[in-house]
């Protein structure tokens, strides 16, 4: 601990195993994907297509020829930062009260985290201004997925989550393995089932639908039930989904297989006792208000391995 005090430095090793399971309860898209290590310096992934069927080959035949497509896609990690003043008996305190300091840190700087990936995978925006960032450029699932099923007025929700599904899975044979949903008005609920993400609204519409006699179509998705699956299908729900002025109600698709997501190795803190390390004049000088500063890094990188194996459900404009 002392070194953590003296130096910049790193996230306490106990500390790492929790921060991580923090961050993927309470992201969506880390529910549905489990993380993968990525190299600091980026590494590649690679999509491999075999472009045509096996071939019937007779005795003595000639073997025709096959053929295979290979993408490649490089994953980065960006530095993503949070930082929080707390009083200097920090410095003073006992190990393990600076350890009860560090965890409540980690823990909050772990929802941080999992939210922003969720908005900086779906939107390419910087979580804190909501802009749009240069950093992400394209890498995001509204630039890169294109296929898309816009709600009408009449529709049914499941109807357009059967529409989005035939997107999907018509072009090739490819696993839906989950529905990420939100809401307009950013209410939050999970639907812990199948992989992907749905919005508050979208969960409720579909909770609403009755069959001709007046049951309940989705009965276990009554009074707000996180009941696992919905027709086998794993659902997480989130109001990143619909962030800002979004129009994605949902987004369909292969998590399993066509996105990747994870930590670069190393998760730098520093504790900074001097100046005026967030910027701000009315905060003042540390020193002059009995302050340290608590600072966490860490490096997250994802990729979109298919963009078509993705299809997004949106509200009509």
């Amino acid at each position: 601990m002392a070194d953590i005090l003296s130096k910049g430095s790193l996230f306490p090793e106990e500390l790492i195993p929790g921060f991580i399971q923090k961050t993927t309860g309470a992201s969506a898209l880390a529910k549905l994907c489990g993380a993968t290590p990525i190299a600091f310096n980026g590494q590649k992934e690679f999509t491999f297509t075999l472009d045509k069927e096996v071939d019937i080959v007779a005795e003595n035949g000639a073997k025709g020829k096959g053929g295979m497509t290979v993408e490649p896609i490089t994953i980065v990690p960006i530095k993503i930062e949070y930082g929080a003043r707390v009083s200097d008996e920090f410095l003073y305190a006992s190990e393990d009260a600076q350890m009860d300091v560090l965890s409540a840190f980690a823990d909050g700087f772990a929802k941080k985290v999992a939210k922003g990936l969720d908005l900086m995978a779906f939107h390419g925006i910087n979580p804190r201004t909501g802009s749009a960032s240069g950093v992400i450029g394209t890498n995001h699932f509204d630039s890169k997925v294109t296929q898309a099923v816009t709600i009408a007025a009449s529709d049914k929700p499941d109807t357009n989550v059967e529409a989005a599904i035939a997107l999907v899975q018509d072009p090739v044979t490819r696993e839906v393995s989950g529905v990420v949903a939100t809401d307009a008005e950013g209410n939050e609920y999970t639907i812990k089932s199948a992989k992907g993400v749905l919005a508050p609204s979208f969960k409720s519409a579909l909770a609403a639908q009755t069959t001709t006699d007046g049951a309940k179509l989705y009965p276990q998705l009554a009074w707000g039930a996180n009941p696992g699956e919905v027709n086998g299908l794993r659902v997480e729900s989130t109001s990143n989904l619909s962030a800002g002025s979004s129009l994605d109600r949902a987004l369909v698709g292969d998590f399993t297989n066509c996105f990747k997501w994870g930590y670069a190795k190393e998760m730098p803190i520093e504790v900074i006792q001097y100046g005026n390390p967030d910027n701000d004049a009315d905060l003042g000088d540390l020193k002059g208000h009995n302050q340290v500063y608590l600072r966490g890094e860490a490096y997250i990188g994802w990729g979109i391995l298919d963009p078509s194996a993705f299809a997004h459900i949106k509200a009509n404009a």
